[in-house]
Formats: structure tokens, C-alpha cells, sequence
């Protein structure tokens, strides 16, 4: 079975809108395009390239795709990067039934996204990786499809904007598998799945008269 990992730029406050250029993904009015490659620094670089390190097909969006596809194939060929996505093939999620793509080794995975998405995990191959993509990822935490979890934390609060997580997340427990900093304060680290929420508790074994009375007026 394939693993679908998840790899995410995003600021201290959640956002990951537009992190490589102004022109990206200005949608809603987002003004802060580019505030990645600021804070980009030598060992964040060397964190991509072991996420890039082992086998691995892309499963992106729409909009990802579409980005990816106008740069990389034209990108510098010494950037190891823009042939490495040019060979892998690339799983395109889009709601647009007439939908062409015109990277090489593109895939379109069809009307029923998850069912496609699922056909896929369940088969034979490397693992998958989401870049942005983040309307997505929505659908791919919601049924929790998500195995792994690459976040780089970027000292930085954006405000407004399109986040990783949302309200359909689905409640699942992790575990910190690695975690480090970088020179200019970018926390990178992974997790991985660790099963269903656990729940505990600090209040006193029987309540106090105050607490009864707090809960009557939560309601």
C-alpha cells in the first residue's frame, strides 16, 4: 500500500497561500505572495531534498498543478527539480470534467476524486506527495487519507488567507517522528499517523458546587 504524504509550507498562524511568488495564487485579495523565499535558507533546502530523496508520484490539485506545470518544465535544468517532476507521474485532482493536462506523465483522476485517490493507495507504487494543493487537501484530510505530515513552519503571521487545516479535518492522533530548526527559524517537522484522539482529564474527581454551576450556564 502507498503512503500519502502531505509536505506544507505555512506561516506561524496557518496560512500557506502563495508561498513562491506574488503572482501564485492572489485569489481573496492575499497580499503577501513570495513570503517564503525570504526565510529560505540552506538547511530548509537540504529538508526538501530528503522529502524528494525516496520514490514518490505527485497528487496535486488543480491550481497546484496548473502552477507547477507553467514553471517547471521550463525551469533551469540544472535545478534537479524541474526533471525530477518532468519523469514522476503526477495525479491531478479537478472538478472540470473537460480538463486537459499538458505536462508530460499527467493524470487526471476522474469524477470521483477519493474513490480514485483510494484506487491508487490502495495499489502498487511510490508513495504520493501533495505539495499546496490546499482545497485538496481538505477532501484528503477529511477522509483521512492522509498518512504523514511534512509542515514547515515559517516565523511569520500572515492573518488572512488559505490554511492547511480547517473544519474538515478529520481527528486522528500523531506522532512527532522528527523535528529540527533552521537558521532563520523555520521549523521543520513530521509527523505520522498514531491513531484515534485520546482524551483525559484534570478536574477533580468530584465536582465542586462552582463547577456544577458552570456547566448549567454553558447551556
Amino acid at each position: 500500500m502507498r503512503k500519502i504524504i502531505v509536505g506544507a509550507f505555512i506561516s506561524l498562524d496557518g496560512v500557506m497561500q502563495a508561498p513562491g511568488g506574488p503572482e501564485e495564487d492572489p485569489i481573496g485579495g492575499f497580499k503577501f505572495g513570495g513570503w517564503v523565499a525570504p526565510l529560505f535558507d540552506e538547511k530548509m533546502g537540504a529538508a526538501i531534498g530528503e522529502m524528494f530523496a525516496n520514490p514518490f508520484d505527485l497528487l496535486l490539485g488543480r491550481k497546484t498543478y496548473d502552477i507547477f506545470a507553467a514553471h517547471w518544465p521550463y525551469a533551469d535544468k540544472n535545478d534537479p527539480i524541474g526533471p525530477l517532476f518532468d519523469r514522476i507521474n503526477k495525479y491531478v485532482a479537478t472538478r472540470n470534467p473537460g480538463f486537459k493536462t499538458t505536462w508530460q506523465n499527467s493524470h487526471v483522476l476522474g469524477a470521483d476524486t477519493v474513490a480514485a485517490v483510494k484506487a491508487l493507495k490502495g495499489g502498487d507504487g511510490p508513495d504520493l506527495l501533495t505539495q499546496g494543493s490546499t482545497d485538496f487537501l481538505k477532501t484528503l484530510f477529511e477522509h483521512d487519507l492522509v498518512d504523514e505530515i511534512n509542515v514547515f513552519t515559517f516565523p511569520v503571521i500572515l492573518g488572512k488567507g488559505k490554511r492547511l487545516f480547517g473544519d474538515a479535518s478529520f481527528p486522528r492522533a500523531l506522532t512527532l517522528v522528527a523535528s529540527s530548526t533552521s537558521e532563520n527559524g523555520i521549523v521543520i517537522s513530521k509527523y505520522a499517523r498514531a491513531g484515534v484522539v485520546t482524551t483525559g482529564s484534570f478536574e477533580f474527581e468530584t465536582p465542586t458546587e462552582a463547577e456544577l454551576e458552570r456547566r448549567r450556564n454553558l447551556t
